[in-house]
């Protein structure tokens, strides 16, 4: 895989053990974090085209928890990336992209599926 960006929040500990898992086998990624540099609506739309908005939007987590009930309600594609672009918390963590790959959250064994060199 070429040139690999890892998106997320430092402080995550998911994004931490993502980041040691690519230390650790030698890949070389950029880190782009979202608090500082923030995500685009062009982004997560293209990623929404690749694994769908439902996996990318982290409602498990507190961020989207604490929203009011109005917007939680009939959530669909672009409600859902307007979401994700005022909160990226609310992001799946990490992403990882590269090539034409796009991973989304971190499994060790989907991760070692497209990130092994063949």
């Amino acid at each position: 895989m070429s040139h690999i960006t890892l998106y997320g929040i430092p402080n995550c500990d998911t994004v931490k053990k993502a980041r040691n898992y690519l230390d650790a086998r030698g890949v070389s990624f950029v880190f782009h974090d979202y608090k500082k540099a923030g995500v685009t609506e062009a982004h997560l739309a293209r990623w929404a085209g690749q694994v769908g908005w439902e996996k990318l939007l982290n409602k498990a987590g507190t961020t989207f928890k604490k929203l009011p009930d109005a917007d939680k309600a009939d959530i669909d594609e672009a409600k859902a990336i307007a979401l994700m672009v005022a909160n990226p918390s609310m992001i799946k963590r990490p992403v990882v992209e590269g090539g034409t790959a796009l991973l989304v959250g971190f499994k060790e064994s989907e991760w070692e599926a497209v990130l092994s060199p063949k």
